[in-house]
């Protein structure tokens, strides 16, 4: 186990067993730290795993404000498979299909802050749960990641946690699209469905905890494959919805 998902599993379990009530403050990262003799991004890893699960939410000052003591699948780890399945109790396992450096198109660029033809480094994976295709991901990385994505293991877990620990970088914010999309031929081949069937799609932008573009990504789920929760307030809802595009 990570030493975040150490720290992680600690406060989790204090959280369950009423160490911090709902409503109440976690510590902050820096007092986090140095508790754990952790580095600062080590222990922001791990309350962004329990902020992932909807037992922490947003910040108060430095500080996060606990949810509830049950854990559930919240948008904010959407950008974690391995991790999401994990904590649901599945063996996830992933492949790469393909991964080819091109110039990124006009909407890459926007979305990632590039500029018009630059680099970056395109990626295509099968998501596995309990070996049982899932989920298809098209990720485009920004060029200044990209020879650390490269350097990866083709059928590494978790590439968020692999980026982590290899560079130390942390997926801090993203900005997610949900909608439903028919199966493509090739979606239908990789995840053993019909052409034409529902698919879930999630389009995702994540950044560093600078704000600084990361990847962009076209997810798309086997129907009935994952369930995602919501927790929101009248402090904060992170959840907005939109028409179609």
């Amino acid at each position: 186990m990570a030493r975040y998902e150490q720290i992680a599993s600690d406060l989790r379990d204090a959280i369950v067993r009423g160490g911090y009530p709902i409503g109440a403050q976690l510590p902050s990262e820096a007092e986090l730290a140095l508790r754990y003799s952790a580095a600062r991004g080590t222990v922001r890893q791990a309350v962004a795993l329990l902020a992932a699960e909807g037992l922490v939410g947003s910040r108060q000052g430095a500080r996060r404000i606990v949810l509830g003591s049950e854990r559930s699948q919240s948008f904010a780890e959407l950008h974690s498979f391995a991790q999401w399945a994990r904590s649901m109790g599945y063996r996830a396992s992933g492949t790469v299909l393909s991964s080819q450096r091109r110039p990124c198109s006009p909407s890459e660029a926007v979305r990632l802050s590039l500029e018009p033809g630059e680099e970056v480094l395109d990626v295509l994976r099968l998501r596995r749960l309990d070996g049982e295709p899932v989920l298809v991901e098209r990720t485009v990385y920004a060029g200044w990641i990209a020879p650390a994505v490269e350097r990866l293991d083709p059928d590494c877990e978790s590439v968020t946690q692999e980026l982590y620990e290899s560079v130390g970088l942390v997926f801090a914010y993203g900005e997610h699209l949900i909608d439903a999309v028919a199966a493509g031929s090739e979606d239908a081949r990789l995840l053993g469905v019909r052409r034409g069937s529902p698919l879930l799609r999630q389009r995702r932008v994540t950044t560093t905890q600078e704000g600084r573009p990361v990847e962009c990504s076209d997810d798309r789920y086997r129907a009935g494959s994952v369930t995602f929760s919501i927790r929101n307030s009248t402090a904060a809802n992170p959840l907005v919805r939109r028409a179609g595009d």
